[in-house]
């Protein structure tokens, strides 16, 4: 586990958006309150590269969560395209195999050093969070989430990953198999009396954390509050306990 992180850093913001302005005004808002914010499918779709820039321009450190699957050369692309936005974590599928891992994990940080950026963290999609293992029978996955998560945990690490995304739930799991300087960046936090929503596998902050998360990914708990800066300061002050 990453230790040197201090509470707050270890929370990343789900800016879960289309506008530009209401991800900038967020960010500007959290800025040494959370350790980052994320962008998703959602954002870059609507606001594209000039949007990233735009909340870059904050400061706030970037997790760019576009989920690259495709055959390796196509990703290698995708992260050649994306890498001079320096964003501070990136996202492929472990499900894309051993060697589009590896082929993404070369290219970010070749690309870094060409453009003279910082490499992100290149971290593999396991199973996302709104799967269970009904979801895992329904598409005849053999395996069930506790199975499927470490193994392609171990491909991850094996293929030279920084480290993976996985449930809360098979935190503990992972941790206990992979190197401790391997990031578990970890969504489907919620604290105590907040709705799931859409995740299917959830669990507290600080248990989070105590099973050797290193990042977690918070959204709606945060940006649904009436006071987002309160709500990111009380997880972050439940993760000192």
């Amino acid at each position: 586990m990453t230790d040197d992180l201090k509470p707050s850093d270890r929370i990343f913001c789900a800016l879960d958006t289309t506008s530009t302005d209401i991800a900038v005004a967020t960010a500007r808002n959290l800025m040494g309150v959370v350790g980052g914010v994320k962008l998703g499918l959602e954002f870059y779709c609507s606001a594209g590269a000039d949007g990233f820039k735009a909340v870059a321009e904050t400061g706030m450190p970037i997790f760019l969560d576009l989920k690259f699957h495709d055959i390796p050369n196509t990703v290698a692309g995708a992260i050649r395209a994306v890498a001079p936005l320096a964003p501070r974590i990136l996202t492929i599928h472990t499900q894309g195999g051993p060697d589009m891992m590896r082929r993404a994990a070369e290219t970010a940080a070749e690309e870094a050093d060409r453009h003279g950026v910082a490499r992100p963290w290149v971290v593999g999609v396991t199973l996302l969070t709104s799967l269970d293992n009904d979801d895992l029978a329904a598409m005849s996955v053999s395996g069930t989430t506790a199975t499927v998560v470490p193994t392609l945990a171990g491909l991850a690490q094996a293929s030279g990953l920084d480290g993976i995304v996985c449930s809360p739930k098979e935190i503990a799991m992972v941790r206990s198999q992979t190197a401790r300087d391997f990031r578990l960046v970890v969504p489907g936090i919620r604290p105590e009396g907040s709705a799931a929503g859409d995740q299917k596998r959830v669990m507290t902050p600080q248990a989070a954390v105590n099973a050797g998360a290193d990042v977690l990914v918070i959204g709606r708990p945060i940006t649904g509050a009436d006071d987002p800066i309160a709500a990111a300061k009380t997880i972050a002050d439940s993760l000192r306990g």
